[in-house]
């Protein structure tokens, strides 16, 4: 694919209720704002979208499609759709404008953009089509209905896998399937937006590339492909016979999902303030720890070792025979997952993930920090005014009556702690070490497992 046609996927039309692009609307031309003020003006009062934080005009990725200009706007002897000087949009919904784009219209539209081998913002440049292209152009397009029909009409494979909360426990972890709704409904919108991963091929072009499966497959089958990947850890082979696509295909769909999770989770604020702490705090422990923002505990993952002698070494602990990566969870007593740190070499220390991490900034004056013994943080947390709790060490003979309690409570928030990260690590992919095919996208995995373990429900405190 050149990079002319790289660049045309990409393009999307900036006119309110338009969601036009280039990827599936080829025949479109699509056509970046003036330069000149003035007539970029006309361009924004005519589609009636002032720029602001929601919208900004960019110079090579904002873009009014063909749809929206009349015939006489466009140049009339020339193979590639250019605007005249004085052009301004004026086909819109608000102004009753509906018209469906004839074949022949497609038919030369296709064929000239598949010809254009270099474009900027204001000029395209001509290129007349190899002979017999448009022929392979229609049968191409036909093809491509076709599949979209079958697509539309047939059941999902989530449909057939998790037809039960039972079902969608199992396959995805989320508890039930209204949680699993609200989840979906939450991110689908920009999820139909996703630029899938694959690695770019700068050698030889075809004149019609065959597109991925990712392309025509469902969207909440490409979620259920990375659900049994990472939530049930099943291998690629066996996922790619299931969904009768490649093994290429379920490696693609996997980093693709995870850096676009990765991209939405990031923009959640996982930390809640003090006073969402202690409002989510049972009273057991409020009584005894009052002022415990976070419970840290560290964890490690596993990689596939490479034969390769370039694999970092500092990933290898001196103690271990194997090649792991550490992570550092933070937990409020309520059991939600509140921070999640990268992924580090697996011989770094604790105390060090924690100074590099980023949650002592999160700290304020007077928060109490429970760790274990090994987290020798104090000096950290002295400098914003936190202090650590720790479990006291006594022989239970030594304790009196409140300090017993006391410590049971202590005791009960790292079982809370505790069962928390043993949620994260319940998706399956952790249970061996990660292929080294993942290893460019296993922090992104990481965050998103620690971040979806808060969509399992509360923990039960009555034990």
């Amino acid at each position: 694919m050149t990079n002319m046609a790289q660049f045309r996927r990409g393009c999307f039309c900036s006119v309110p209720s338009c969601s036009c692009g280039a990827r599936k609307q080829p025949y479109l031309s699509f056509h970046a704002f003036p330069t000149d003020p003035d007539q970029r003006r006309r361009w924004v009062q005519a589609i009636r979208r002032d720029e602001g934080p929601d919208f900004r005009i960019k110079a090579g990725s904002t873009f009014v499609c063909s749809r929206h200009f009349t015939a006489d706007d466009f140049v009339s002897q020339s193979a590639i759709r250019r605007l005249k000087s004085r052009a301004v949009p004026s086909l819109f919904s608000w102004n009753n404008f509906s018209r469906l784009v004839d074949s022949a219209q497609k038919r030369q539209l296709f064929l000239s953009q598949k010809a254009s081998q270099a474009a900027t913002a204001d000029h395209d440049y001509v290129a007349n089509p190899p002979t017999g292209a448009l022929d392979d152009a229609l049968d191409y397009i036909k093809e491509l209905e076709a599949r979209l029909q079958k697509v539309d009409f047939s059941p999902t494979l989530f449909s057939r896998y998790c037809a039960s909360d039972d079902q969608i426990q199992f396959y995805t972890k989320f508890p039930s399937e209204c949680v699993f709704r609200i989840f979906w409904e939450s991110i689908a919108p920009s999820a139909s937006r996703i630029a899938y991963w694959t690695r770019a091929r700068r050698l030889g072009e075809e004149a019609f590339a065959e597109p991925s499966p990712a392309c025509y497959m469902p969207l909440i089958d490409e979620f259920l492909m990375y659900s049994f990947r990472v939530a049930v850890g099943m291998k690629e082979q066996l996922i790619a016979d299931m969904f009768q696509v490649s093994v290429a295909t379920v490696s693609r769909v996997t980093v693709t999902w995870a850096n676009y999770l990765y991209i939405v989770f990031s923009s959640i604020n996982v930390w809640i303030s003090r006073e969402k702490v202690k409002a989510s705090t049972p009273q057991r422990f409020l009584k005894f720890s009052p002022n415990v923002r976070v419970i840290l505990r560290c964890t490690e993952v596993a990689l596939e070792s490479a034969s390769s002698p370039t694999l970092p070494s500092e990933t290898i602990p001196a103690y271990k025979n194997r090649t792991t990566l550490k992570g550092l969870i933070g937990v409020a007593p309520c059991g939600l997952v509140t921070f999640v740190s990268a992924l580090y070499t697996g011989c770094i220390s604790d105390k060090e993930i924690t100074k590099i991490s980023g949650i002592i900034p999160l700290l304020e004056p007077g928060d109490e920090v429970m760790a274990d013994r090994g987290f020798l943080i104090q000096d950290l947390l002295y400098k914003v005014g936190a202090k650590l709790s720790v479990p006291p060490f006594r022989h239970p003979g030594q304790f009196s009556k409140k300090e017993t309690e006391e410590t049971q409570a202590v005791a009960r928030l790292r079982i809370i702690a505790e069962r928390a990260v043993s949620r994260v690590k319940r998706y399956h992919i952790w249970n061996s070490p990660v292929p080294l095919t993942l290893i460019g996208a296993v922090n992104q995995i990481w965050h998103n497992c620690c971040v979806l373990a808060n969509y399992q429900g509360p923990f039960g405190f009555g034990d």
